[in-house]
């Protein structure tokens, strides 16, 4: 085991569950944020905030002092409608890169998305490849949409389901993929801590349903008790004009809603699972118990 663990993107949704996680198992986590005022609550887990922005390389020498693994769970996303940051992510990863080589981090831990062909999941893959690049070993862990109450994949389900009762979707509904609890892909990335671990590799995570878009939003229908929507599927709905749709009806943003929507236009099922076959063995979360769990979170919040 190591000593003290960084989670660079700790006020994103997984990167604070993790970074609780950690710390509630008596880890020394150090969170790593651009905005450290936003990470408040982490400090009250008992984490240690350190300010880190990996634009500004100056910054990471200092928040990786002391660090053996460290987490980048960063990713722009478009965020506001901003199309350029592939470049942007780019720049990030290959200045942390260097900073973990420079303050002698043993490893880097990297969560990106299963399968390839959209701008989102090409960008993704590409930041696991600079990191790659790097003197540091990666853990990159490859995952499709995560199934939790502030994961924006399942948000958009959600928000679909509750609001709509009959939808034209687009033909990306109809694309398979392998959905994976927000509480799996935690205890996934914790596995790394373990420096022993022979997890400096791609590692395909999913969860033990394999099914479609459109299937998810039926089966979350069943678990919020209520009737699935009526679909009616057109080729012809385009990712922009989806993303369009989608943010007219559900709180998230446009700009995350394109590259997103244009992800789910391929394939993401595990196609190697001998990376999970690395991780220690455990029964994974069924699909139906995750969208039910993570959709009673929500509405209890």
């Amino acid at each position: 085991m190591c000593s003290v663990i960084a989670v660079l993107g700790c006020t994103g949704y997984i990167g604070g569950l993790l970074a609780r996680h950690l710390a509630a198992e008596g880890r020394d986590v150090a969170a790593l944020a651009r905005s450290p005022e936003k990470a408040e609550d982490l400090a009250a887990a008992g984490c240690e905030v350190r300010r880190a922005d990996v634009l500004e390389p100056d910054t990471l020498g200092p928040a990786l002092a002391d660090v053996e693994v460290a987490y980048y769970l960063v990713h722009s996303m478009g965020r506001g409608g901003d199309r350029d940051f592939a470049s942007r992510d780019q720049d990030g990863a290959r200045n942390f890169a260097a900073a973990a080589a420079a303050a002698g981090v043993k490893r880097i831990v990297y969560l990106g998305g299963l399968g390839s062909g959209s701008e989102h999941l090409n960008s993704r893959h590409a930041t696991a490849v600079t990191l790659q690049a790097g003197e540091v070993p990666v853990a990159y862990y490859r995952a499709a949409a995560v199934i939790g109450a502030g994961s924006e994949s399942f948000l958009t389900v959600y928000y679909l389901v509750r609001r709509l009762p009959a939808m034209v979707t687009p033909k990306w509904t109809t694309v398979r993929t392998q959905p994976i609890a927000a509480a799996d892909v935690i205890a996934d990335l914790a596995a790394a801590t373990d420096l022993s671990a022979p997890l400096d590799r791609e590692l395909q995570i999913g969860g033990p349903d394999v099914t479609t878009y459109g299937g998810m939003i039926d089966d979350l229908a069943k678990a919020l008790d209520r009737r699935p929507p009526v679909r009616v599927t057109v080729p012809v709905l385009t990712p922009h004009l989806s993303s369009l749709w989608v943010g007219l009806v559900t709180p998230v943003d446009t700009g995350v809603a394109r590259p997103l929507i244009e992800g789910l236009s391929h394939e993401t099922v595990v196609t190697d699972p001998s990376g999970m076959e690395a991780l220690p063995p455990r029964e994974r979360i069924p699909l139906e118990q995750a969208l039910r769990e993570a959709a009673a979170e929500l509405e209890g919040s």
